[in-house]
């Protein structure tokens, strides 16, 4: 193994480790808002890890074109899907826990 293939490999464990984090805070975060939180950066950053260790496992031009567009599809429709998802939580009245203590969105609807 060459030096790619080791720095490919711990990319793609690091990623896999960033994706049990998130796994794991799913579970024991306190409410709806932060879960989605961490899940979203979870997902981001373990994607990105994963999708970088392939790219130095299997180095081209032609793969990191490739790499390159689903890393770049994969975090802009996470942004959009978790806005979306957030939205929804806070339109059918999810509360969030006592920990939480500015509301930004009934704050601008006050002053509309």
């Amino acid at each position: 193994m060459n030096a790619l293939d080791v720095a490919g490999v711990v990319c793609m464990i690091v990623g896999g480790l960033v994706f049990l984090v998130g796994a794991v805070g799913l579970l024991r975060l306190q409410d709806f808002y932060a879960r989605l939180s961490g899940v979203g950066v979870a997902g981001g950053l373990g994607t990105a890890l994963v999708l970088l260790g392939l790219l130095l496992h299997y180095p081209s031009v032609e793969n990191a074109v490739k790499i390159g567009l689903a890393l770049l599809i994969q975090l802009a429709t996470a942004a959009v899907g978790g806005n979306a998802i957030a939205r929804a939580g806070y339109l059918t009245g999810v509360k969030p826990t006592e920990n939480t203590r500015f509301d930004d969105l009934a704050a601008t609807e006050k002053d509309a």
